[in-house]
């Protein structure tokens, strides 16, 4: 059983920034890629960033493309997914998820285990 503990979450102004971290459990953390997905009130939850099982390679749909930096450090379980220059529209529950896959692509499909989630507020 793999367990997904994101935090990081919180309000933030538009134009600032947010860390968010996933801390996982199990020995196979390494073997798979890792992604994050959001939900707003109302909307399906989206992809937002996925990373390969190496780090070696990340994936990101074109609305977050050069805001959102998604990274991994497999020595302590963790991935974690830098949020710049954020907007009023990146509100949402985040949430980690690890794939059946090891490559960064669209994890949409792929998805195994998800984390509880956290909420990002972005104030404009």
């Amino acid at each position: 059983q793999v367990q997904l503990v994101e935090s990081g979450g919180g309000l933030v102004q538009a134009g600032g920034s947010l860390r968010l971290s996933c801390a996982a459990s199990g020995r196979t953390f390494s073997d798979y890629a890792m992604g994050w997905f959001r939900q707003a009130p109302g909307k399906k939850r989206e992809f937002v960033a996925a990373i390969s099982w190496s780090g070696g390679s990340t994936y990101y749909p074109d609305f977050v493309k050069g805001r959102f930096t998604i990274s991994r450090d497999n020595a302590k379980n963790t991935v974690y997914l830098q949020m710049n220059s954020l907007k009023a529209e990146d509100t949402a529950v985040y949430y980690c998820a690890r794939a059946k896959i090891r490559q960064a692509m669209d994890l949409t499909n792929w998805v195994d285990y998800w984390g509880q989630g956290t909420q990002v507020t972005v104030s404009s």
